[in-house]
């Protein structure tokens, strides 16, 4: 199983009501993405947001900049909003990351749990399902042949159109984020498609019916159970105590979903609904290590994903002890999922 990172590239006050500079939060994202890189973690993803408490509109650039400093490690979006995204940019992008990368970039599209992007691109939110369902249509075609035949309602035809720069994968890989919608599962088993499955509250178990309904459609349509790829994606953060673990993720964890849950109607976060989430069936994985292996581990029973990608930076926490949750991450978490993993030894929850 991968274990990986992603990040909003949050920019928001800390604990103390301080915002750190925009470029020095920048370069720590890219010390942040370096250390996972060098601690043997196997995913780097940034999530394309166009508000102003993340960093994170060209997630590409981003990416490419940590390319450079990077050897191993897969880099991504989580996710690209291909809704108000233009596919054949999409494309480039990422077959040119793909190039200074040596063969290291991975799409992920969604159709994103924020609007911003739509006002901002000039698209109507009437057609978010149809700008989507078209959108990933085009970047199909583009990531499975070299010329192009297309036809669609929001943008100009392509007749035998090669674009350009060609990736240095013989196919990039796409992969379709969901949220939890069964038509997206289904969407993303009969493309034959990798899934992406948000879980960041409630009970995991809740989720298990849509990774049924993933391997069904799957075998379904007919394709080979051998490629079947499920990301479980959650949040979580790591420290040498699971008390410590807590005491640094709460105030920063409250104060973001506060915000937005203000947004959407939702009431405010409370202490007991953050225990709740972190506790060992909970949807939260913050604890020590031991702590997150476990619940990892009884996800992988409950799902049995090939990928488990983890979003620490849920608020700005201080870069000290984010580097140090990293660092616990790739060097005792990781290599005790993967040996577990592929021992069949069952968690211990």
């Amino acid at each position: 199983m991968e274990l990986g990172l992603y990040t909003f590239v949050e920019h928001t006050p800390d604990r103390h009501g301080t915002v750190i500079p925009r470029e020095q939060r920048i370069a720590n994202l890219v010390e942040e993405a370096v250390l996972a890189d060098q601690v043997g973690l196997d995913t780097f993803g940034i999530g394309e947001h166009h508000r102003e408490d993340y960093l994170a509109s060209a997630p590409t650039m981003l990416l490419a900049a940590i390319a450079a400093r990077t050897s191993r490690i897969k880099l991504s979006t989580a996710v690209t909003v291909l809704s108000s995204e233009e596919p054949v940019r999409v494309f480039q992008q990422f077959a040119t990351l793909d190039l200074l990368s040596q063969g290291r970039a991975e799409i992920i599209a969604g159709r994103g749990s924020f609007i911003e992007s739509f006002p901002l691109f000039g698209y109507d939110l009437q057609d978010y399902d149809a700008l989507f369902s078209e959108k990933l249509g085009l970047l199909l075609e583009l990531v499975t042949k070299e010329r192009v035949t297309w036809r669609g309602r929001f943008r100009a035809p392509l007749e035998d159109q090669v674009v350009y720069p060609r990736p240095l994968q013989e196919r990039l890989p796409l992969w379709i984020a969901v949220g939890g919608t069964p038509q997206s599962v289904v969407r993303a088993a009969t493309l034959g498609l990798p899934m992406a499955l948000a879980i960041i509250g409630g009970s995991p178990e809740r989720f298990v019916p849509y990774t049924d309904l993933y391997r069904e459609a799957w075998m379904k349509a007919g394709h080979d159970p051998a490629k079947m790829q499920l990301s479980i994606n959650s949040h979580g953060f790591i420290a040498d105590t699971t008390a410590q673990a807590a005491e640094i993720a709460w105030h920063p964890y409250m104060l973001q979903m506060g915000k937005i849950g203000r947004e959407r109607g939702w009431p405010p976060p409370t202490k007991h609904q953050f225990d709740a989430e972190r506790s060992p069936k909970g949807a939260v994985l913050i604890g020590d290590p031991q702590a997150v292996i476990d619940k990892i581990l009884w996800e992988h029973e409950l799902f049995g994903m090939t990928r488990f990608t983890l979003q620490m930076s849920v608020g700005s926490l201080p870069h000290k002890d984010l580097m140090r949750a990293i660092e616990l991450y790739g060097s005792v978490v990781a290599p005790a999922v993967r040996k577990a993993v592929g021992s069949g030894v069952a968690s211990t929850v």
